[in-house]
């Protein structure tokens, strides 16, 4: 029996699952893998060589395709991939076929504030403590795939500023490429969140003087940020990696024109490190089913969303895969929508919406929580009109996935301490606006608690949709953004900043970046851009500051308010209470 999470914190209660896990190929054999191609990495996690499979599978039907989204979350989250373990729990117990894609965690928020991204109580995915730290090595070939372009960029720009165009082409045989240096795209990632990094100079002149660097400004972002992990989301297969890596913008020469990592010749080294990271990684939850790990976390800031890959092989292997967006349906679900379904050609038949009863009084009025400290007292005790206000929000969410042409299925993600009245309250009006709801105790009971939960999404598949794209790309940049901005997130309009007017025009005028999908960057706190407001904010406008190109993954990035690529760590980080029991050289804290 796996422990009560009552009583025990997630880590323990995994590291104590842990003890009966099945071995790979056991779950393997689950999925219909067959042992070629499974990639061991020791005897519970494995890599998949997803070529074979499709390959194999070629012909076969599709399954199910569900996709798990939130209302807008409070700092510590709504529990979406919580909600995405217990739903594949439920419906293995309901002796579905099933599978999961999920995102792997980033060292920022596992060493932060919001801890890992495997689930929570007895609805999590195992073993921990590798899925958490590192993993199968997907980020650290991110980052040395980033940076390589960066080491590209910085070193041929010291070489054009120290050598005549007779002495580069003879020491090279490179042409000059006339680098802006005030026109730099990229900058460097890391995996933590660093404020300190945000703003940074490099290439100071030291003992070895003009042979130490180009001195510029330059920038750090976490990795999973990175365009080249938007590129690992969207990509279909290696050659459609190699095509998307060589057009990554770094920079702009000095007539404005776009330098890129082809021109760089680096884009071909950069794939080489990722091909590895192109296979999907797999695991399994505390009950056994399989949970496939691809692409990375952070819809505010990046696509946020698991790959294309694990949902086309988990499709083919299973009854029922389970797909997860990142926050709420203003961003995660949004990006799914517009962006990932339209490059996979892939359509969801369902989606879900994670809602818990903390977030929805937080919504309506009480204090807002504050990560590293406790719970304010308010959340311990009932208080149905708090809910009631609270699920505004709900509904914003509700109708942002009927713009899809799916009707929602509304998961209460109950924990121990909700009451009977705020569920009913909850259920009350999700009812009002017409849309199912189930109440799924996966936390507290694993897949028990979550049959409920699975059969009203089994039945919401087989509803037929109109699944549809909210924009085309045939649209101008600037309507897309006001789209997105007045239909999604309920802003009266745009505002755009001199700098982002100069970038859109020079986009708009360019057929090839016109077309590009567009990957908004907003915080995830609120509808709005102001992570104070929390409901339905009303009479506020959208303020774009600038506008990135991701030439490679296919993105126009328009940026929102003051958010950052780089996130901040908090004055009581997770790192703090994680450990090594040396007796047993065990980790323990990660949670």
């Amino acid at each position: 029996m796996v422990l009560d999470p009552t009583k025990y914190a997630d880590w323990e209660i995994a590291q104590d699952a842990e003890k009966e896990m099945l071995t790979i190929y056991e779950i393997g054999e689950k999925l219909g893998l067959t042992r070629e191609e499974l990639l061991p990495h020791g005897h519970y996690i494995a890599k998949i060589d997803f070529r074979r499979v499709l390959e194999r599978l070629e012909n076969r039907p599709n399954g199910k395709y569900i996709d798990v989204t939130a209302i807008t979350p409070t700092p510590l989250g709504e529990g979406k991939s919580t909600t995405t373990m217990g739903l594949v729990e439920g419906l293995g117990r309901l002796g579905k076929r099933v599978s999961a894609a999920i995102r792997q965690p980033s060292g920022g928020p596992t060493m932060n504030i919001k801890g890992s991204a495997a689930g929570g109580g007895r609805a999590q995915c195992i073993p921990l403590t590798p899925f958490s730290l590192g993993f199968t090595g997907d980020i650290n070939a991110i980052m040395n795939a980033h940076n390589l372009a960066m080491v590209a960029l910085t070193s041929r720009m010291q070489h054009e500023r120290n050598y005549t165009d007779e002495q580069l082409e003879r020491l090279s045989g490179m042409k000059r490429l006339d680098i802006d240096p005030t026109h730099v795209e990229m900058g460097w990632v890391i995996d933590y969140c660093c404020q300190s990094l945000r703003n940074i100079i490099i290439g100071i002149d030291g003992e070895n003087d003009r042979r130490d660097g180009f001195m510029m400004r330059s920038t750090f972002a976490i990795a999973v940020s990175s365009e080249v992990m938007a590129i690992l989301a969207v990509a279909k297969d290696l050659k459609d990696m190699r095509e998307r890596m060589g057009k990554i913008i770094v920079a702009y020469n000095k007539k404005g024109d776009p330098v890129t990592t082809e021109d760089l010749e680096v884009a071909g080294a950069m794939t080489a490190w990722m091909v590895e990271a192109l296979n999907p990684s797999l695991m399994q939850t505390l009950e056994g089913q399989p949970v496939f790990v691809h692409a990375g976390p952070f819809a505010n800031i990046a696509i946020g969303q698991s790959s294309i890959i694990a949902d086309r092989i988990g499709l083919k292997l299973s009854d029922y895969h389970v797909t997860e967006s990142g926050f709420g349906a203003d961003i995660g679900f949004e990006k799914f929508w517009n962006l990932k379904c339209r490059y996979s050609g892939l359509r969801p038949d369902c989606a879900v919406i994670v809602a818990t009863i903390r977030a929805l009084k937080c919504h309506g009025g009480a204090p807002a929580p504050i990560p590293g400290k406790p719970m304010p007292e308010e959340y311990n005790s009932e208080n149905v009109g708090w809910v009631a206000k609270g699920c505004d929000n709900l509904i914003h969410h509700i109708r942002n996935v009927r713009k899809a042409g799916i009707s929602p299925v509304v998961c209460i993600n109950a924990f121990f301490t909700d009451t009977e009245a705020e569920t009913a309250k909850v259920r009350e009006i999700c009812a009002q606006e017409g849309a199912r709801v189930a109440v799924s105790r996966h936390w507290e009971k694993g897949g028990e608690g979550a049959e409920e939960f699975a059969r009203v999404v089994m039945k919401a598949c087989e509803e037929k949709n109109d699944f549809k794209f909210l924009y085309d790309l045939d649209m101008p940049l600037k309507e897309r953004i006001e789209l997105i901005a007045t239909e999604v997130y309920g802003a009266d309009g745009v505002d755009y900043s001199a700098v982002a007017e100069r970038q859109l025009a020079r986009y708009q005028d360019d057929p090839k970046i016109a077309k590009l999908g567009m990957c908004m960057v907003k915080t995830h706190l609120s509808l709005s851009d102001d992570p104070a407001l929390k409901g339905v904010p009303e009479g506020w406008r959208l303020k774009i500051r600038e506008v990135l190109i991701y030439g490679g993954a296919g993105f126009i990035v328009p940026v929102a308010g003051t958010i950052s690529l780089m996130p901040g760590t908090g004055s009581n980080p997770a790192f703090r209470r994680v450990d090594i029991n040396t007796d047993t050289g065990r980790v323990e804290g990660v949670f």
